[in-house]
């Protein structure tokens, strides 16, 4: 087993020396200062003294021919290591006469230095195989320098942002006191022992941050990220990583596959709020984004799902793809006109929601029926229903299928509420058809063929279907019927209209 990295080693224990020191310091506010303030102040200035030793060591990687680290740390350490080991202890004391709570904190400050004191006697110390005291070899670290970004500083002039932060670390020093630190900003802090437990957890629970540590058991920083950004619903969330190592190189691994931001170890509080901050009021920003186009989606698929109520599929179609639609004519199509015998008189004296009621059914029946005959609704006038057959997609015979469609019109409406009486006029010819309209489209047909089909509609006697005697030739041999004679057609002359009074195979069963 090969250590990863010395001076990794070496910080996490001053991680903890200078992180509980500050905070002890911050929550001594309403203290006089004095021995409390003194003896703090003094850990906290060891603490900065070693750790700008560890960065200024030169720790030489281990080669085959050099398979012991030989290392040169200050002499004074041991003494620093020691002072801090009274220090704590004079605190300690004082914290007990004035049960101030912060016993445990000075316990890991203590317990950090003599971890701190063990790594430096492995280093002076190592056996005939260049192992250190867990069997592992001390390897050397490639470091690269790094300047924190000016933007973190001025992103901690800005307001918090409250959220529910997950602190990922396998030392429990260092999530106990982000955990203490992240809370004391006032956010909700969850943490985990590894990449593993924080996956379960992000499985389970939202979050908005995660504070990650590079180097950890199980499943590591750079492994999670991996997995974070390869689900669509987690890559979203802002990961910090954090790590006591100078590997550049690996933290800008972490940042390609997703990371929002880097944190050294030991951290500095300042900039740990500001970036947590900064993580934050964008996660915000970007989930108002992606509410504002689900919200911008849903508008949309209403709009569609209005315009197919109110123009037909292709139309509808073809609005979309070249935000217009040509006026076509098309040569064979059958008009269909409904009108309901004693509908305006029945209405006088009923209240609005009892005729809306009973024409809603009727209307909703008609629609079915003219689906079913492949007709194509195109508006109601009253309790007028207008359809056509053949005006978007060419039928053999777009007069009998109308003609079909209104005889079950008829029996629909016999057998609906009061009973109706339908009258149904039908003719078939050239029509025109376009959308109009700017603020409430429609789609219409217009044209002789479709007055000639009104009409027919006035004309029939109610219960039955009327055409003219062109599209009687037309629907002759399908269906039975009964001439009415000339009748005078207004604006058309007399014209020979037809009965239909049912087809010829259900006469013939």
């Amino acid at each position: 087993m090969i250590k990863p990295k010395l001076k990794h080693e070496l910080r996490t224990p001053l991680n903890h020396i200078l992180g509980y020191s500050e905070m002890l310091l911050e929550e001594a506010t309403d203290r006089e200062v004095g021995d409390w303030h003194r003896g703090l102040e003094r850990i906290h200035e060891i603490g900065m003294i070693l750790q700008h030793g560890v960065d200024e060591l030169v720790v030489p990687a281990v080669t085959e021919t050099h398979p012991q680290i030989q290392i040169q740390t200050p002499p004074e350490w041991p003494a620093l290591l020691t002072e801090i080991r009274q220090q704590t202890g004079l605190l300690g004391s004082i914290a007990s006469e004035e049960s101030t709570g912060a016993t445990e904190d000075l316990a890991r400050i203590c317990g950090a230095a003599d971890t701190f004191r063990q790594l430096l006697d492995s280093i002076a110390s190592p056996d005939q195989s260049g192992s250190d005291r867990n069997g592992g070899i001390l390897e050397a670290e490639q470091e690269t320098d790094v300047d924190e970004p000016d933007r973190a500083m001025e992103a901690a002039q800005t307001g918090a942002v409250l959220g529910r932060v997950l602190v990922v670390d396998d030392d429990e020093g260092n999530r106990l006191m982000l955990e203490r630190r992240v809370r004391r900003l006032g956010h909700e802090v969850l943490s985990a022992a590894n990449g593993q437990e924080a996956l379960d957890l992000l499985g389970t629970t939202p979050i908005d941050l995660v504070l990650l540590d590079i180097q950890m058991p199980v499943l590591d920083g750079q492994q999670t990220l991996q997995i974070l950004h390869a689900d669509a619903g987690l890559r979203r969330i802002p990961v910090i990583v954090l790590s006591a190592s100078r590997d550049i190189q690996r933290v800008a691994r972490c940042i390609e596959l997703g990371a929002e931001d880097y944190l050294p170890k030991p951290f500095n509080p300042i900039l740990l709020r500001a970036r947590i901050n900064a993580s934050l009021e964008k996660k915000q920003l970007r989930d108002r984004e992606a509410e504002y186009l689900r919200r911008i989606e849903e508008a949309q698929r209403r709009s569609e799902e209005l315009l197919h109520v109110i123009l037909p599929r292709d139309v509808v179609v073809e609005l979309q793809t070249t935000q217009r639609v040509r006026p076509r004519a098309v040569a064979d199509v059958a008009v269909l006109f409904t009108d309901l015998a004693g509908f305006t008189q029945w209405c006088s004296g009923r209240s609005p929601a009892e005729v809306h009621d009973e024409l809603q059914g009727l209307v909703e029946a008609f629609e079915e029926i003219a689906l079913r005959h492949g007709l194509e609704k195109i508006k109601t006038i009253g309790d007028s229903f207008m359809a056509t057959a053949g005006l978007l997609e060419p039928v053999s015979n777009p007069a009998a299928d109308a003609v079909a469609c209104g005889l079950e019109m008829i029996r629909s409406a016999a057998t609906h509420g009061q009973g109706w009486r339908l009258r149904v006029g039908v003719h078939a010819g050239p029509v025109s058809a376009g959308v109009v309209g700017r603020h409430k489209y429609q789609y219409d047909v217009w044209g002789d063929t479709v007055n000639t089909a009104s009409r027919m509609e006035q004309a029939a006697p109610p219960g039955h279907v009327c055409v003219e005697a062109s599209t009687w030739n037309r629907i002759s041999d399908q269906y039975s019927g009964t001439s009415l004679g000339e009748v005078r057609i207004k604006g058309k002359g007399d014209r020979e209209i037809y009965r239909i009074d049912g087809s010829r195979e259900s006469d013939a069963s």
